[in-house]
């Protein structure tokens, strides 16, 4: 059994997928999210989306951060997962405007002050204002904030997306075909939106990196931040501290920062690309996979027919990943059915339009290239070829 499963943590949500076997899949099986008729107005032309999630167990990495250095600043950056985690769902069905956003936060009183509770909900507003200038309009509706310290043993940090959008503009996955590539768009490095480097982390795969990463003080001195059911064995196992210093090689030079900042580097959005690519390429984007929960295996959940999934020139794992992997003891199966490994955007396009996203994403600052290819076949697979061999996995 993986560290990840003896945590209580399912990368495929197995579990999750059964409970919901019976429930409708909506117009369109194949999109990101789901979507359905447009109850709320009875056009048959537009539709309905709604969309919930979190930014998961990376508010306990938070907790830490700002109990050891008193930083109240990454709340922030929590409030930015909770948004983007839902946002950029939305942006691969086609929609990024006019989107409406209840916040749920449960909180322990009892270790949660009300400048934390502060710190994410002004942060909250604070990210809409900043997608705002990029034109992404997304409505902040309030929300409901409860203390559950019998349930929750820190802070949860969720939210819920709605849309009404036009058919007409939704993508679906279905033109998603053989003979297709694509594109990634890495989830590392600093955006011309961004103020700082991004490791690449996003909000997958927190319990894993938190847990393999960060020494055994934190068990002691936190007993709060993991459940007491775990056993010692796979609590708090790494050896590093949130404030010890790392060095990261880039591009522009090398980076200095923490195994903190780089563990919580809020999760980057492609809304300014996505939105630009929308406007202006509908027609060559055949389909949009967000390598949330489920890393790299993520798209055979989404594919039409029965397609083989090839990816053979995937990004170099960013640091945050090699840094996991080596404190983990992980095997490169579970580190891409966990992780995004560098890339978190997927465009599905012909091979001539490829060269012209890729582009467009370097306007704004976003490293993409060509990470693979769709072929014809028998049943729904996907193929990962690089330095770590071969792996392989089929839809179930």
């Amino acid at each position: 059994m993986s560290l990840y499963s003896q945590r209580g943590v399912s990368a495929q949500k197995e579990e999750v997928h059964a409970a919901t076997r019976n429930l409708s899949t909506g117009l369109y099986p194949n999109a990101f999210c789901k979507v359905f008729a447009d109850t709320l107005g009875g056009d048959e032309q537009m539709v309905n989306v709604m969309h919930a999630d979190g930014a998961g167990t990376k508010s306990i990495l938070a907790y830490l951060y700002w109990k050891e250095t008193g930083d109240v600043s990454v709340w922030k950056g929590i409030a930015q997962d909770a948004v983007i985690m839902n946002l950029d769902d939305l942006l691969c069905v086609g929609i990024y405007n006019n989107i409406l956003f209840s916040s749920t936060i449960d909180r322990n009183k009892a270790v949660i002050p009300a400048e934390v509770l502060s710190a994410v909900i002004n942060g909250t507003q604070e990210v809409f204002e900043w997608l705002h200038s990029f034109g992404i309009n997304i409505h902040f509706l309030g929300g409901e904030t409860a203390d559950v310290g019998d349930v929750v043993r820190t802070i949860a940090v969720n939210g819920t997306m709605t849309a009404r959008y036009p058919k007409e503009k939704l993508v679906t996955n279905d033109r998603i075909a053989p003979g297709d590539v694509i594109v990634g768009v890495a989830s590392f490095g600093k955006a011309h939106y961004e103020s700082e480097y991004n490791s690449g982390i996003g909000s997958n795969g927190l319990t894993s990196a938190r847990h393999d990463v960060l020494d055994k003080f934190y068990a002691r001195e936190y007993s709060e931040t993991y459940a007491p059911t775990l056993p010692q064995e796979v609590v708090y196992i790494g050896k590093h501290r949130l404030t010890d210093p790392i060095s990261i090689p880039s591009k522009s030079g090398t980076i200095e920062t923490n195994i903190g900042k780089l563990i919580l580097s809020p999760t980057r959005t492609y809304a300014p690309f996505v939105k630009a690519i929308l406007e202006n390429n509908f027609d060559d984007i055949h389909g949009m996979i967000h390598c949330s929960g489920g890393g790299q295996t993520k798209c055979l959940k989404y594919l039409p027919a029965p397609l083989k999934i090839i990816k053979d020139n995937l990004f170099s794992p960013p640091e945050i990943f090699e840094l996991i992997r080596d404190a983990s003891k992980a095997d490169y199966r579970e580190m891409y059915q966990v992780f995004n490994m560098g890339h978190r955007l997927e465009v599905f396009t012909s091979a001539g339009s490829a060269a012209n996203l890729i582009r467009i994403a370097s306007l704004f600052g976003l490293e993409a290239k060509v990470i693979g290819r769709v072929e014809a076949s028998g049943k729904k697979e996907l193929l990962l070829q690089g330095d770590f061999g071969e792996i392989s996995f089929e839809a179930h």
